[in-house]
């Protein structure tokens, strides 16, 4: 007798779009060493969703419900920044957050309704947190060179690391390309900022990337002045530094 075997990559997209008709980009998979493959889903400007075991992570929920159509409701939500487009309350409001856990830097923290403060994790730039069996690692994210009035000043936003298994996801959030990001080891997957007047210009980006030589990278949050949003530039400068990089080129803007 002939035997079918369903790849766990479908079974676990199968969990993850519990509902028909979304409109986000095609989702991705990052095989890990042991089988929980972690599900990518771009989904719109700095925002994006993750998929792991059956624990579904969203990045700075922004733009409208309808942005998350068919996506599973979070069970944990990070949030970079105070900006708009990184703590959108009304978007916040339309989702199903009653299980979910926030991860927050202080900033985000004094901005949110105490309705989610029951279950939330405040992070400083640097410390480390287990959530929900991921180890969490809040780095900084700012503007260079540093100033008081800088549109993102060290210390009030985090990006992210993410350690799910054997595999390490970094977030950056709205940063320019610090210190602190180019001495990043082992990422696996990376997602990098770029637009201006707000984080960097396609150029820094790239130089950053190969600086600190993540397996994989998706050019995100990059609208804006389309001379610093060409995300076809930033893969040509990434590939002629290092074609070991693999820059994945989705639609955030659907």
């Amino acid at each position: 007798m002939k035997r079918y075997i369903v790849p766990l990559s479908v079974i676990v997209l199968s969990c993850f779009f519990i509902r028909s008709g979304f409109s986000q980009a095609e989702p991705d998979t990052l095989v890990t060493g042991n089988g929980n493959n972690i599900i990518i889903q771009p989904v719109h400007h700095g925002t994006l969703a993750l998929q792991w075991k059956d624990i579904s992570i969203y990045f700075d929920p922004y733009g409208g419900v309808g942005k998350f159509s068919g996506l599973k409701a979070p069970d944990i939500i990070f949030i970079t920044d105070i900006h708009g487009d990184h703590l959108d309350k009304s978007t916040l409001e339309e989702l199903d957050t009653s299980k979910a856990i926030f991860v927050v830097p202080q900033a985000v923290a004094d901005q949110l309704p105490e309705n989610y403060k029951s279950n939330m994790v405040i992070m400083k730039n640097g410390e480390r947190e287990k959530v929900s069996g991921i180890t969490v690692k809040a780095l900084p994210m700012y503007n260079l060179p540093e100033s008081e009035d800088a549109h993102h000043v060290k210390g009030r936003g985090n990006g992210y690391v993410l350690i799910m298994d054997d595999k390490r996801v970094y977030i950056s959030g709205d940063t320019e390309d610090i210190p602190e990001m180019r001495a990043l080891k082992n990422i696996d997957v990376a997602f990098v900022c770029m637009n201006l007047p707000y984080t960097m210009p396609v150029e820094q980006a790239a130089d950053a990337v190969l600086d600190f030589k993540p397996a994989i990278v998706y050019p995100y949050h990059y609208r804006g002045r389309p001379d610093m949003s060409d995300t076809g530039k930033f893969k040509k400068l990434v590939d002629a530094g290092n074609k070991d990089i693999e820059v994945r080129l989705r639609d955030w803007y659907r």
